[in-house]
């Protein structure tokens, strides 16, 4: 049983129901037109929509776009080895310390009002780092750019379960696919916008723009929450919010471990394929092109996965063909990473379809939006912890070793812990049982 909205936000349009007067029938029946109410509330709907993409296409541009240009940023600044490895580090970082403080946020203040904060956050901070000169601003002003993501990250899974409960897969594979569409734009276009302007400061700034149209829908919708309170009460949701206890439960955990496990070997790949490309023999510019090849593959991967899972009584099949697909492409990275780079690229774009997955799983494993954004945040913060170590331990293995052997063991091992999470997470249940 779906339960009712929080009011928070409007209730969706087949929530809503018209009172009918009786009384003679008309010699004529005039055309149908939806009650005021009704009219709003569908409107709500659609607007909580637009909003959800719009804040998904901004959800990893400020990221990709400066791993595209960190080179540049480094000389512009004068970043010292250390400062660019923490600045790389620094996502994983705020997503995991950040992202824990969304369900208390959202006990206090309504989703959208919390989310406009978010993306003015996401805004300005885009904004104040490439207006300065100074190495440490830069580096905080990206901490709060990276604060407002951080948060938005924790809030779509529950406004997809809150809004769009029968539409789960539908609702989150789109969300799911602009988030794929922007993190590769971002990193596709970054360098030859910095080129067009001749600075690496346009480059990452013009993704503010992109930043400040997503704080658009949200305004008129926390206008309509902040209303919406005046008349009705949120203690039963807090209530329910704060009986939800993660980290006490088998599927908390599992779900942090897999969301962790996954996020690794993305961050990973995302930091480390295009250098094992050029060791392979391509030029500089084409090994660019198949880690692009990676998030481009993934777009329509984005969208199938999560209704793929939501139409599977268990997701176990998913689990493990996700594993053999990532294990394929991680052996013949190993083995031939030249001549077969294309079908390595596009086996690795396959398994990678985890990541929509797990954040399928997340509005599955929940019967309230209050337990999913409470295991939402759980998994997430808990699991960027785990993925911080990816980049990290990948380039340490490979300055020792001197060869790819030894990151991409480690990245099977990491896999293989990976699926035995997933596995843990197949079965149908709810975080609110296991309290």
């Amino acid at each position: 049983m779906t339960p009712p909205p929080t009011c928070t936000e409007a209730p969706a349009a087949d929530q809503i129901t018209a009172d009918v007067t009786p009384g003679p029938a008309p010699a004529a029946a005039p055309p149908a037109v939806a009650p005021p109410a009704a009219r709003r509330a569908a409107g709500g709907g659609a607007l909580v929509l637009v909003g959800m993409l719009l804040v998904a296409l901004n959800l990893r541009a400020a990221v990709t776009s400066l791993g595209a240009l960190l080179d540049e940023v480094r000389g512009g600044l004068g970043l010292s080895g250390t400062m660019a490895g923490f600045v790389t580090t620094l996502p994983t970082i705020a997503f995991a310390g950040l992202g824990a403080l969304t369900p208390w946020l959202v006990r206090r203040w309504p989703a959208a009002r919390v989310l406009v904060v978010a993306m003015l956050a996401l805004t300005v901070g885009q904004v104040l780092r490439v207006v300065t000169d100074s190495a440490a601003v830069f580096v905080l002003t990206s901490a709060l750019a990276l604060a407002g993501i951080a948060v938005a990250n924790i809030l779509l899974p529950m406004l997809v379960k809150q809004h769009f409960a029968h539409r789960t897969g539908l609702v989150t594979g789109a969300y799911t696919m602009a988030l794929t569409t922007g993190t590769t734009v971002a990193a596709a276009s970054a360098v030859p916008v910095a080129h067009a302007f001749g600075s690496w400061r346009a480059g990452l700034g013009v993704w503010a723009g992109l930043a400040a149209v997503a704080v658009l829908p949200w305004v008129p919708l926390a206008r309509r929450a902040r209303a919406a309170r005046r008349t009705a009460t949120r203690d039963a949701a807090v209530a329910t919010s704060a009986g939800v206890r993660p980290a006490r439960t088998r599927l908390g955990w599992a779900m942090a471990v897999y969301f962790g496990a996954q996020s690794l070997s993305g961050y990973a790949i995302m930091g480390w394929l295009a250098q094992l490309f050029r060791d392979a023999g391509y030029a500089p510019g084409t090994a660019g092109l198949l880690l692009a090849g990676v998030t481009a593959l993934g777009v329509p991967v984005a969208l199938a996965m999560p209704t793929l899972a939501g139409r599977l009584r268990t997701l176990r099949p998913l689990v493990l063909g996700l594993t053999v697909f990532s294990a394929a492409s991680y052996l013949g990275l190993a083995v031939a990473p030249h001549g077969l780079a294309p079908l390595w690229v596009l086996l690795l774009a396959l398994g990678q379809g985890a990541f929509p997955l797990i954040l399928t799983t997340i509005g599955l494993r929940a019967r309230t939006a209050e337990g999913t954004v409470a295991l939402s945040a759980f998994a997430q913060s808990t699991g960027y912890v785990i993925a911080a170590l990816g980049p990290l331990l990948v380039g340490i293995l490979y300055e020792a070793t001197g060869g790819w052997t030894a990151p991409i063991g480690f990245l099977l091992v990491a896999l293989a812990v990976q699926t035995a999470a997933g596995l843990v997470i197949a079965r149908p249940r709810y975080i609110e049982d296991e309290r």
